[in-house]
């Protein structure tokens, strides 16, 4: 038996904004704005996650594991502050927060798997 594939093209060639295989949903975001504060930018990806998980058809209570990519660890706690007021605390999903080179004005890239909706 073959599952299929579904990609869900994205704003420049050769990514995806999402990608669902089986009951799965692959996404990865980065905001949109130049504007240096991690709080905005960490509220603009969180929400581009949302709305890539909401065409593939599942949402935010159904995320299995994220990885944030984060380019300042020193700015963590804010980050953090953002994500616990986002994540659904009833389903909280495997979080793991690395640090790392983004390329310029990104200070955070959002990975994320979800279940789909049964």
């Amino acid at each position: 038996m073959m599952l299929p594939i579904t990609r869900f093209p994205g704003m420049a060639p050769g990514r995806s904004r999402a990608v669902a295989y089986s009951n799965l949903v692959f996404t990865v975001a980065v905001a949109d704005t130049a504007e240096q504060d991690i709080r905005r930018q960490t509220q603009e990806t969180l929400a581009k996650i949302e709305r890539h998980l909401a065409e593939a058809g599942t949402d935010k209570s159904r995320l299995l594991s994220v990885t944030v990519y984060i380019a300042d660890m020193a700015q963590k706690s804010a980050m953090n502050d953002v994500w616990l007021g986002w994540v659904d605390r009833a389903n909280e999903p495997q979080r793991a927060c690395i640090g790392a080179t983004l390329e310029y004005p990104h200070m955070v890239e959002i990975v994320a798997v979800a279940a789909t909706k049964d």
